[in-house]
């Protein structure tokens, strides 16, 4: 995990209108910064265990939910194994437990349990429970559970949906509007193919109909052409400058790209329109939390006096918080935090576009 330290949390919001083709995504990407008047830089911290950590536990894993009678489920020689241990086991494998429907999911958490105890109790009987070795895990466990507990009563608490409504407020106000674009397209392979399926538009034949018999193009010649809405820099130069130029309702002359001889229609024109806040909800609620725990790791680490003894890893951290010193100085170029989605005005890898 690799927190960003540019002065906002980029939160990438993405409207779809149609399904995406290969000419990049049919969504139309509005961008909403998360203001970094919280945000710690990162010259001042790296990315621990804790707010990766954090991150894990926001993201992963199911949070145990608390019960107001805490039933029992089963019993082991008499003794009890509740809806509370069902909960708290769910937090450490229910991800790993999929889509797995709620009775059936239960009823695997309970032989986890049933085995943990039976488990727990052989190594009782060897006598395992004592020593060092046992101290230092149970020690470590102890951490956990009360960093989980900090996390969901402390951190999660502090972030609310008008948090995240707030920011989406504000931020809406400032997005420009923005010009966007629905069009159909035909590939083929020669500008002699173009010409001669232009004539048959001229002459009153179907668009669409035509785009599915004849266009080359797989991700969107079964749809007759459609390419959805798309805005400004999501097209390569040739197929850009045409298509926005176009009247609605208006087919172009045969235009040539590197992927071949396009005939292209405009569909419709409209401003771009931002996401509804449910849609982006909990994406900005997740950035704000995890913003949150980076202010609140600082924040613990300066009252803290650490000591790292082991040479071989304080040189390990030193190097690291000197590179991260050097990036996050004054005129350094700020890094960015790698994405699965492509920029705008690039295609995905291996999806060219027109």
């Amino acid at each position: 995990m690799v927190f960003p330290p540019q002065a906002a949390i980029e939160v990438s919001l993405l409207a779809a209108c149609a399904d995406g083709h290969r000419y990049g995504s049919n969504f139309g990407p509005a961008d909403i910064l998360i203001p970094n008047s919280e945000l710690i830089p990162m010259k001042r911290i790296a990315p621990t265990a804790f707010t990766v950590a954090f991150a894990i536990t926001l993201l992963g894993a199911p949070v145990m939910q608390a019960f107001a009678e805490d039933k029992v489920v089963a019993t082991i020689d008499g003794k009890p194994i509740t809806d509370g241990d069902l909960a708290v086991a769910e937090s450490e494998i229910g991800s790993d437990m999929g889509t797995m429907p709620g009775p059936q999911k239960r009823a695997s958490l309970l032989e986890f349990l049933i085995d943990n105890q039976l488990f727990a109790e052989a190594a009782e009987k060897q006598k395992l429970a004592e020593g060092p070795d046992f101290e230092t895990r149970l020690n470590y466990l102890k951490r956990r559970a009360l960093r989980e507990l900090y996390f969901e009563k402390v951190i999660k608490a502090s972030v609310t949906d008008a948090d995240a409504r707030k920011i989406y407020d504000d931020q809406v106000k400032l997005l420009k509007p923005e010009e966007e674009v629905s069009a159909r397209h035909i590939l083929v392979e020669t500008e002699e193919q173009a010409k001669e399926l232009k004539a048959k538009l001229d002459k009153g034949a179907d668009f669409a109909q035509l785009a599915k018999e004849n266009s080359k193009d797989p991700g969107s010649k079964d749809d007759g052409g459609n390419l959805g809405y798309f805005g400004h820099g999501q097209m390569v130069p040739q197929f850009e400058d045409i298509v926005f130029k176009l009247k609605k309702g208006e087919v172009s002359d045969p235009v040539k790209t590197q992927f071949g001889w396009h005939l292209v229609k405009l569909e419709d024109r409209r401003t771009k329109q931002p996401p509804a806040f449910e849609i982006v909800k909990d994406r900005i609620v997740q950035s704000l939390l995890l913003q949150k725990a980076q202010k609140t790791a600082v924040e613990l680490r300066a009252k803290a006096k650490i000591d790292v003894v082991d040479p071989d890893i304080k040189k390990t951290v030193d190097d690291r918080n000197a590179m991260i010193s050097k990036q996050s100085a004054p005129g350094a170029a700020p890094s960015t935090a790698p994405t699965s989605e492509a920029p705008a005005g690039e295609a995905p890898k291996d999806t060219p576009k027109p």
